[in-house]
């Protein structure tokens, strides 16, 4: 059977992956097994997805990242340049913790960026946006514009990755879209 999918002749997919069509996986990247890769994504150079890792359909990994075990992303997720996941909270050498790694979730639309860390155990909402170099140490709700170290939240952010300025109603609209946004009890909505 033919792979509708494009891997680089340096690339390794382990066997009992499942791997969409228009997919491409390149330079030097390793694709361990059971991972499931949705169609259209594009894998760059240097990328390790560890054992049972799901991503979603037009899902962009830049180079140099790792994904572990227990990471699930859902569609349209950016994951930037050399940004990680955590699989385990308290990492010992001589401690073998492979039976107890923590779920980390990526929501619709979601971008992380360069160089970021995600600590495991914590949900990214759809739609949020994690600066380059934050370190996430706790779930992050949709929409939300988190940057730093431990990574703080600064605002808002639409589905086009603009930042949203409500107005007295708790009312914003994306600049380049003009999709309208709602604020209540500290979380955001789209409403048109």
């Amino acid at each position: 059977m033919e792979n509708n999918y494009f891997t680089h002749e340096s690339a390794f997919v382990d066997e009992g992956c499942t791997i969409g069509d228009g997919t491409k996986i390149w330079h030097f990247s390793h694709i361990m097994s059971k991972c499931v890769i949705g169609t259209n994504c594009n894998i760059g150079q240097n990328v390790v997805i560890s054992p049972e890792v799901v991503l979603g359909n037009n899902v962009k990994v830049q180079n140099n990242v790792s994904i572990y075990t227990g990471v699930t992303c859902d569609d349209d997720v950016f994951l930037g340049p050399s940004c990680v996941f955590t699989n385990v909270t308290n990492p010992r050498s001589a401690v073998n913790r492979r039976g107890s790694y923590a779920k980390t979730h990526v929501g619709k639309g979601a971008s992380i960026g360069a160089n970021a860390t995600i600590v495991c155990g914590h949900d990214i909402g759809e739609f949020a946006f994690i600066g380059a170099g934050a370190v996430v140490t706790k779930n992050v709700p949709a929409y939300a514009l988190l940057a730093g170290n431990p990574a703080r939240q600064l605002g808002w952010m639409s589905e086009y990755g603009h930042r949203l300025q409500f107005d007295a109603k708790g009312k914003a609209t994306c600049p380049e879209s003009g999709q309208m946004y709602e604020m209540r009890n500290n979380l955001v909505t789209r409403i048109a």
